[in-house]
C-alpha cells in the first residue's frame, strides 16, 4: 500500500465514477467497492488507476464536502496519442474542457493532461524559447505537442 492515497468525495455518483475511471486507464481495478444495500450510493471504494490507488466514496447531503479545481489529477503523456485519447475520454458523455490542459470530467473531477513534451520545452535554459513555449501553451485548452514545438523553433 502506498504511503498517501486521494481519496475523492463525490457528491453523488462516486460508484458510476470508479466505474469510468477504471475503464479509461489501463491497468486498472477496483479493489472493492461498497453500496447502500437497496441503493447506488457508494459507501467506500478503493480502486487503482495504472497502479496508483485511489478511494473514494459519495457524501451527498453532507456540506462542506464538494469538488473544486483547487484539486486536480494530473495525467502525464508520452505523445499526442495519449493527450488525445485521454482528453477525449475524460470529457466523454458530458465533461468540458478548460484552459492550460485542464478539463472537468461529468462527475465533478478536474483533471490535468499534459504531455511530457511541455515540461521538457519549457525547461529549456533559452528563457525566449521556454517563454514562447509558455505563451503558446496559455493559448490551448487541449495541449498540442506540434504546436508547442512550433512556438520553441520560432523564438
Amino acid at each position: 500500500m502506498q504511503k498517501i492515497t486521494t481519496f475523492i468525495s463525490f457528491p453523488s455518483g462516486g460508484k458510476e465514477a470508479v466505474e469510468f475511471y477504471v475503464s479509461v486507464f489501463k491497468n486498472s481495478k477496483i479493489d472493492h467497492a461498497m453500496t447502500m444495500p437497496g441503493s447506488d450510493q457508494l459507501l467506500h471504494a478503493a480502486f487503482s488507476l495504472d497502479g496508483q490507488e485511489y478511494m473514494a466514496m459519495d457524501v451527498g447531503g453532507h456540506e462542506g464536502f464538494e469538488l473544486t479545481d483547487g484539486i486536480s489529477l494530473f495525467v502525464g503523456c508520452a505523445d499526442q496519442a495519449e493527450v488525445d485519447y485521454y482528453w477525449e475520454a475524460l470529457q466523454r458523455d458530458g465533461g468540458h474542457e478548460s484552459q492550460c490542459g485542464w478539463l472537468k470530467d461529468r462527475f465533478g473531477v478536474s483533471w490535468q493532461v499534459i504531455p511530457m513534451r511541455l515540461g521538457e520545452l519549457m525547461s529549456d535554459p533559452n528563457q525566449t524559447k521556454a517563454g514562447a513555449v509558455m505563451q503558446a501553451m496559455l493559448k490551448m485548452k487541449k495541449i498540442v505537442v506540434a504546436d508547442l514545438e512550433k512556438a520553441y523553433d520560432g523564438a
